[in-house]
C-alpha cells in the first residue's frame, strides 16, 4: 500500500500502459495462431447445432461479408481465451500493489480457481444447455417452417451464452473470498437463501435469449452453485473465534 501511494498518478498511467500492451501483443499472436484453424474452431462451436438440425441441414450466410466476418470474430475469440492467463497475470500485477499482504496472498489462489469455474461453466453450456436448448427451439420446424439460422446469428447467441454460463459459475468463488475477507458469513447467506433464489430467475431471464427453458436451465445450477458457496464460506470463511483473540 505504501509503494503504490508513493507513484503519481503519470506513473499508474504509464504502467497501465506497459501491461495493455503486453495483452494487447499476446492476443495478436493468438489471433495469428487461431486464423490458421478458423474453419475447425467454427465447426467444433456450432457442432451442438449441426446435430441438432435435421441431415443434410447447413449454417447459411445472408451477406457476402457475412462469412468472412464471422471467421475474423471467432479467431479474435480463440485468441482471447487463448491470451486470458497473460491477461489475468498483468492485470493482477497492476492491482496487487493497491493491496494489502494478506489480500495479496489470495490472488494467485483465485486466478486458478475462477479460471477453472469459468471453463466449467462454459462447458456445461456447451455439452448441456447448447443440445437441449436448441432441439427445443428446432422443434418448430414443420412442413411449412423451415429453420434456416446464419453463421453471424450462431455465432453472436453462442458466445453470449457461454460467456454467461462462464460468469455466472464464478459465484462460489466470488463469495467464498467475500466470506474470507468477513465481508458475508454463513449466517448471512443462509437467511438471505430465498432472495437469492428470486435473484437467480430474474438475473437468468435477463442474461438469456427470452425463454422460459433456457432461463431455467441457468437458474437451476445457480441455485446449486449457492449452495456449494454457502460450504465454501463456511469452510474458508472468516473465523470469529481467532480474530477476536487477535
Amino acid at each position: 500500500m505504501n509503494e503504490a501511494e508513493k507513484i503519481p498518478f503519470t506513473g499508474h498511467l504509464e504502467e497501465l500502459r506497459k501491461r495493455l500492451v503486453v495483452c494487447f501483443i499476446a492476443i495478436g499472436i493468438g489471433f495469428v495462431a487461431s486464423y490458421g484453424f478458423k474453419e475447425q474452431i467454427f465447426q467444433i462451436l456450432s457442432r451442438p447445432l449441426i446435430s441438432a438440425m435435421g441431415t443434410g441441414d447447413k449454417l447459411i450466410f445472408t451477406g457476402l461479408p457475412e462469412a468472412f466476418f464471422t471467421y475474423l470474430k471467432v479467431a479474435l475469440l480463440s485468441a482471447i481465451m487463448l491470451a486470458a492467463p497473460v491477461i489475468l497475470y498483468e492485470f493482477w500485477m497492476f492491482v496487487a500493489p493497491g493491496l494489502y499482504k494478506k489480500e495479496r496472498s489470495l490472488l494467485i489462489p483465485i486466478v486458478f480457481i475462477s479460471s477453472f469455474f469459468f471453463i466449467g461453466g462454459a462447458l456445461f453450456g456447451y455439452f448441456v444447455v447448447f443440445p437441449f436448448g436448441f432441439k427445443f427451439f428446432l422443434g418448430f420446424a414443420s412442413d411449412t417452417i423451415q429453420a434456416l439460422p446464419s453463421m453471424k446469428e450462431y455465432l453472436s447467441f453462442s458466445a453470449k451464452l457461454l460467456l454467461a454460463f462462464g460468469l455466472v459459475f464464478e459465484l462460489p468463488v466470488v463469495i467464498t473470498f467475500l466470506a474470507k475477507l468477513g465481508i458475508v458469513s454463513v449466517d448471512f447467506l443462509k437467511k438471505n437463501r430465498k432472495y437469492a433464489l428470486i435473484l437467480f430467475f430474474v438475473g437468468a431471464a435477463i442474461i438469456t435469449p427470452p425463454d422460459v427453458i433456457t432461463q431455467i436451465m441457468m437458474a437451476l445450477p445457480l441455485m446449486l452453485l449457492y449452495e456449494i458457496s454457502i460450504l465454501g464460506a463456511r469452510a474458508f470463511g472468516k473465523k470469529k473465534d481467532k480474530d477476536d483473540e487477535n
